[in-house]
């Protein structure tokens, strides 16, 4: 990972570089959820307010699903599969979406604090 001035770079990709994601800050925390999506997809997400990250190569390098109560989008790279985001269906002022931090070199993944949440149960972190 690039650092510069001792601060962790905050450009990562999908596995094939369709899509570019930065993000505006680095996150305190991101959420390693074990809904029935999360757990399969190894995502961990980061929430930022729609519209504050760049994604470059979107949308017309990705491809969405929707399940369960249908009010996000889910994203992937068309070429290579990854999942880059999530978006709202419906998206309201103060709306959020989640990025996946999977994305970015090992480095900031460490430097952020991973909460565990119950998706697929209670709904509650577990931490």
């Amino acid at each position: 990972m690039e650092e510069k001035n001792n601060k962790l770079s905050l450009c990562g990709s999908c596995h094939c570089g369709s899509i570019r994601i930065t993000l505006p800050s680095l996150p305190e925390t991101a959420t390693s959820c074990n809904c029935s999506l999360c757990r399969r997809t190894g995502a961990i997400l980061a929430y930022y307010e729609l519209g504050k990250v760049l994604i470059e190569g979107h949308p017309e390098n990705t491809e969405s699903y929707v399940c369960g109560d249908k009010t996000l989008k889910n994203f992937r790279c068309k070429t290579c599969g990854v999942l880059t985001h999530w978006e709202p269906i419906g998206a309201s002022p103060g709306a959020r979406h989640g990025v996946n931090l999977r994305n970015f070199e090992p480095q900031l993944l460490t430097a952020v604090k991973v909460r565990l949440f119950d998706g697929a149960d209670t709904w509650e972190f577990l931490d």
